[in-house]
């Protein structure tokens, strides 16, 4: 090749090394683009390497989320490539919630104006295939499982890939090539502000135990070990997270005060708004969570995680670099209460009734290993 670069015919069309999938070719005058990505803030984080792509590809298109309201409270007003978002309406397979009637008709009919290409990064397409097709825009790029129905190009939908990489392929469809490949958020001059309020001048060590399946979930006990030791060489452990967070915050911070009654481990979590979170994650030496949104978040401001996963969301969710991010991973593959598989999984798989943590097993003395060499490490790391 003249140019340097490796291609393979896909298509009739060429393949670059430089991107996960298929390139093909960009489509003409595009200036409009939504973007379909619901669920929570780590679904969002997964979508902003394919939405930095298409804004370089098509940088004089307008680019509107159709996300969540969580994703309208990060974004709106911060510099990045979504110019809007507009909450989607709950709607069976797109966003959870008691339906309202007529309310996902009343969204499609106040939407402003068309769009020329709809991108669908939320799942397989049984059900968001049908709401992207209804924007009627000139173009659509998605996912699809066997039985959803067609986009005018899709990519077939696999569980077990990389969500980063599978939105990366997605917007390959549309003829857009990766600029990033992990998410980016910058942090505005007030949060930096307003953690530096609310925490001292020594190193911080943020803690997030929450997650959504709750079999996700390291238990309260070994987060609380790891506080103890990072206060113990010094650090100030903030846990965080959101309302339904707070049990666990508050359990953390007991068991470890109960073994170290002078450590500096106190709870933020259902106190800070996502803006402060992503402030006082930036502000943060070191970031330790589960599968979780706020871990997702802290990488993408550029913190140094440890981050506790099963093997499965390894695949689909894991850190990709190990200079500033390590995981530890559960390799369980089935229920430990009743032996189900727990590796078959995706909307249509089958699920037991038990919540037991699958990543109980990962040892707290092992992650704070790599808590205190991230720390030694981390301002040099992040060129600070």
């Amino acid at each position: 090749m003249q140019d340097g670069t490796t291609t393979a015919a896909f298509g009739g069309r060429q393949d670059t090394a430089r991107a996960v999938g298929p390139v093909l070719e960009p489509f003409r005058d595009i200036r409009r683009i939504a973007v379909l990505r619901g669920g929570g803030l780590g679904d969002l984080m997964f979508a902003m390497p394919a939405i930095a792509a298409l804004g370089a590809r098509y940088p004089d298109a307008a680019i509107t989320l159709l996300g969540m309201p969580g994703h309208a409270a990060l974004l709106e007003g911060r510099p990045g490539p979504v110019s809007s978002i507009l909450e989607l309406p709950v709607c069976p397979g797109v966003r959870p919630g008691d339906e309202e009637p007529g309310a996902v008709d009343a969204f499609f009919a106040g939407l402003p104006g068309t769009f020329d290409l709809a991108v669908q990064l939320h799942g397989g397409g049984r059900n968001s295939n049908p709401f992207l097709l209804r924007l009627e825009a000139r173009h659509t790029v998605g996912t699809r499982t066997p039985d959803a129905v067609a986009l005018e190009r899709t990519i077939p939908y696999v569980y077990y890939q990389h969500e980063v990489f599978r939105a990366l392929e997605v917007v390959g469809l549309a003829g857009a090539v990766p600029v990033d490949l992990e998410p980016r958020v910058g942090v505005l001059p007030g949060e930096v502000d307003r953690a530096g309020q609310l925490t001292g001048d020594g190193a911080v060590v943020a803690l997030h135990p929450g997650a959504t399946d709750p079999r996700r979930r390291w238990p309260s006990s070994s987060f609380a070990e790891v506080a103890v030791r990072a206060a113990a060489d010094g650090c100030e452990v903030v846990v965080v997270g959101d309302a339904t967070d707070v049990p666990a915050a508050e359990e953390i911070v007991r068991l470890a005060l109960a073994q170290a009654p002078a450590a500096d481990v106190r709870s933020l979590a259902g106190q800070l708004t996502l803006g402060e979170l992503a402030g006082l994650l930036d502000r943060s030496a070191v970031m330790v969570g589960n599968d979780s949104g706020p871990r997702h978040l802290a990488q993408a401001v550029g913190t140094p995680t440890v981050g506790v996963f099963w093997i499965g969301n390894v695949i689909n969710a894991g850190a990709i670099g190990r200079t500033l991010h390590r995981v530890h991973f559960s390799w369980v593959a089935r229920c430990p209460v009743c032996g189900v598989d727990v590796t078959q999984v995706g909307w249509t798989a089958e699920r037991c009734e038990h919540d037991d943590s699958l990543v109980a097993a990962v040892r707290p003395d092992a992650v704070y290993a790599d808590v205190a060499e991230l720390r030694a490490t981390s301002l040099l790391l992040r060129g600070r």
